[in-house]
């Protein structure tokens, strides 16, 4: 069983209280625009991270995370991008592989929607974690926990970064 942190959208702010929400964590997930690239260290030198690049991210940041992630974890097919799109409203650059090769978990950010979302006509979760960062036109900031085993996601949760 892996237990697994997902963020996104940090642009450049780590909140503390992401470490003690992912201290039990196996691994720490980043679907894009993290902002600086200390701040992917930090993360990295935490706990095994996996992220993918924003569009707000620049040339060192890109040069150590892709654009588009695809890995087994636990049996589960995951594909992690930063502009992907919602079912039913995938972004073109998504669209024609995830019809013809559907993982069975899609993970994107960009929108700082919070979403999670079952896809029935490719059989695959769709997880959004809004943003955790400051900026941007998101009210609440969020991250998802959750666990992988046996082929199965499960266990997930939605934690909202409370200002103190």
């Amino acid at each position: 069983m892996k237990k697994i942190g997902l963020l996104s959208d940090t642009h450049g702010y780590l909140d503390d209280k992401i470490f003690k929400y992912f201290d039990d964590r196996d691994e720490i997930w980043h679907a894009g625009d993290f902002g600086t690239l200390e701040l992917a260290e930090q993360l990295s030198n935490f706990k095994p991270l996996r992220g993918v690049y924003g569009n707000i991210d620049g040339k060192d940041i890109r040069h150590v995370y892709p654009e588009h992630l695809r890995f087994n974890c636990e049996e589960v097919d995951v594909w992690m991008t930063h502009i992907g799109g919602y079912p039913d409203r995938y972004s073109p650059l998504v669209k024609p592989e995830i019809y013809t090769k559907s993982p069975d978990l899609f993970i994107c950010g960009h929108s700082h929607i919070l979403k999670v979302i079952y896809d029935k006509k490719i059989h695959c979760l769709h997880i959004n974690p809004g943003a955790a960062g400051k900026q941007g036109w998101h009210k609440q900031r969020t991250l998802i926990r959750f666990c992988i085993s046996e082929k199965k996601i499960h266990t997930l949760e939605v934690v909202e970064l409370i200002d103190s």
